[in-house]
């Protein structure tokens, strides 16, 4: 049978997805998926910048890929139509666990439950990355929080996201990532390379080694994508966002498009209210137009060779 969009309840194609009314949510969200994270991080071959480890948008939510273990492999999917998480392998064996408030803990443990159930065992280091006074995924009973309204428009702005950075990736030809969620910070990004080194990265990012983001960032990039905020930092509502590393002097000054588009000087990077997103004419075209003028922006002042960079227009 067909699932049509009014029968899972879609929301306008830019749905609102204010902060602070999911806060408890995405808290509790950002973790449960930094555990399903970590397992493509225990059982995927490594990639250049850690590009194995990220997971990605589905036709019903976030998920893994394919991931190897022996000669078969699993796939982990959160489903925000159905509110289930789903496990599959490719001998057919299948087996889900649903989405709804239980603390972290509780999730950790039926999760692992859940992959021995298909004969997989894997070690996982069970300590939050990159989240401030991290507990440890065994004892947290802090974070419990589930609101399927809030998470299913989550996964619609991300479903938007994706397929405006797909877009936007086509028109470069030099290396380019995936588009690709991050688990850590919860933010799904699409970034460029300009094909030279980068000096050494001075890491410190929270409870994250050095060696991790210093792969990341060993060569020059621009990276843009899409971030909910964070109530403990300095941008407390969603943004599109893009940086340049290594930033090269100039981008506090440079003109970006469009009028709302702004840097960041905290970040240091430039920023775009996803509000001023939601209340565009063509919100396609504005942030089609802050992903091509920060590119711009960067790529002129870091000197990249944008004639062997950039396909030919049409």
């Amino acid at each position: 049978m067909t699932t049509t969009p009014s029968q899972i309840q879609v929301a306008d194609t830019w749905p609102g997805l204010p902060l602070e009314g999911w806060h408890d949510t995405y808290a509790t969200l950002h973790r449960w998926m930094q555990i399903v994270g970590k397992t493509r991080l225990a059982l995927a071959p490594m990639q250049n910048h850690w590009w194995q480890a990220a997971q990605y948008v589905t036709a019903r939510g976030l998920g893994t890929s394919p991931m190897p273990y022996g000669e078969r492999t699993l796939e982990v999917e959160f489903d925000f139509v159905d509110h289930r998480l789903a496990a599959r392998t490719s001998d057919g064996a299948t087996a889900t666990l649903p989405l709804a408030p239980r603390t972290v803990a509780e999730f950790y443990r039926l999760y692992l439950d859940m992959l021995r159930s298909l004969g997989i065992t894997v070690r996982i280091h069970p300590m939050p990355s990159e989240i401030a006074n991290p507990i440890p995924f065994p004892e947290d009973h802090v974070h419990a929080s589930y609101d399927p309204d809030a998470a299913r428009r989550c996964w619609r702005v991300l479903v938007q996201v994706d397929r405006i950075l797909k877009a936007f990736r086509g028109s470069f030809v030099g290396k380019c990532s995936p588009v690709h969620f991050w688990w850590g910070s919860f933010d799904l990004a699409c970034t460029r390379f300009s094909g030279r080194k980068a000096p050494r990265h001075p890491g410190g990012i929270p409870n994250i080694p050095d060696r991790v983001t210093r792969e990341a960032y060993s060569h020059e990039c621009i990276s843009a994508g899409w971030w909910p905020g964070s109530a403990e930092g300095p941008v407390q509502e969603p943004i599109f966002y893009a940086y340049v590393y290594p930033e090269p002097p100039g981008c506090a000054e440079a003109p970006v498009r469009p009028a709302a588009a702004r840097y960041h000087p905290t970040l240091r990077e430039w920023t775009l209210p996803y509000e001023a997103v939601r209340r565009a004419p063509d919100p396609d075209a504005a942030v089609l137009d802050f992903l091509h003028s920060t590119y711009q922006a960067g790529a002129q002042l870091g000197g990249w060779n944008r004639a062997e960079l950039e396909r030919e227009p049409g």
